[in-house]
């Protein structure tokens, strides 16, 4: 299993120091969240908390993804990046292609997509792209973007998109992962599609019916020998003995807040590198020796 540090809510002037503290200790790879605005009254409820009510206030930062992580990755060697996740269809596919495609060719191929078809319907308003119908808009988007990265003249004739022989460049040179966040039937069907699934905040038990889900629309696809990417954030494993649990599921790569698990508050840089280093020495080194698989 792989570690990957949320830097969710995190001061943007210190993405670059936790960026590079990570890099230094062992840390597999940051995951970048998404969003654009924070209204004043949220019409649609936030789906993963019990009364609908967001877990940040209005004041908690949500830079740009991409431009963070062109930040982040200039100052770092081997940190993967992905984004955790995305909110795919707020966008426009030709848009997204390009900032995706030169992020990953400038980070030397160490980006990963995730995306989601997102829940505040306000921000979709605010873009002008339609609500309702963003799930298959998404897969769309995917599509197309996938024939843009390929390189050469391409063309698409679709639902939502439709466009003669053109070619973006530069081109990517091979596939890149696009892993899907959501816990809809039709978000667990997209992630059996696509490349795997990054997780909210879960109980083991959850991961365990939710991995079993995906791995059902998997098998209906023909595909349950392919490798299988699953980022996950656990609530209920906080340890060496649960962290082996959640690998025995087939969680790959596990997603956390380090300085939260050691009592640090982690508003200045220096408490989140702290927790960085202190579980890659508790965590990580053991987990690569004699305490995981």
């Amino acid at each position: 299993m792989r570690f990957v540090c949320s830097v969710a809510f995190c001061d943007p002037r210190q993405l670059c120091g936790v960026a590079r503290a990570a890099d230094a200790c062992g840390w597999d790879a940051l995951i970048v969240p998404d969003h654009l605005v924070h209204p004043e009254k949220i019409a649609s409820p936030y789906p993963y908390t019990a009364d609908g009510a967001p877990r940040w206030q209005a004041e908690a930062p949500w830079p740009d993804p991409w431009v963070a992580i062109g930040a982040m990755s200039a100052v770092t060697e081997r940190l993967r990046f992905y984004t955790g996740i995305y909110i795919l269809p707020l966008r426009n596919p030709f848009a997204a292609a390009k900032a995706v495609a030169t992020a990953a060719i400038l980070s030397g191929y160490r980006v990963s997509l995730g995306v989601g078809v997102g829940w505040m319907q306000q921000e979709f308003e605010l873009m002008g792209q339609a609500f309702q119908e963003r799930g298959r808009r998404a897969d769309e988007m995917i599509e197309v973007m996938r024939k843009l990265w390929a390189g050469g003249m391409v063309e698409h004739h679709g639902e939502f998109y439709d466009f003669d022989r053109l070619q973006m460049s530069p081109a990517l040179e091979g596939p890149l992962p696009i892993l899907v966040g959501g816990t809809s039937e039709a978000a667990l069907r997209r992630a059996a599609r696509n490349d795997g699934w990054i997780s909210d905040l879960h109980s083991a038990d959850e991961l365990r019916r939710i991995l079993g889900r995906i791995r059902a629309h998997r098998q209906e696809l023909c595909r349950g020998d392919e490798p299988l990417t699953i980022v996950a954030a656990c609530r209920d494993a906080v340890d060496l003995d649960g962290y082996r649990r959640l690998a025995d599921l087939g969680v790959t790569h596990l997603q956390t807040m380090p300085w939260l698990l050691y009592g640090l508050r982690g508003e200045r840089l220096e408490e989140k590198q702290e927790g960085l280093r202190r579980f890659a020495d508790d965590v990580i080194a053991r987990w690569g020796s004699a305490g995981g698989r």
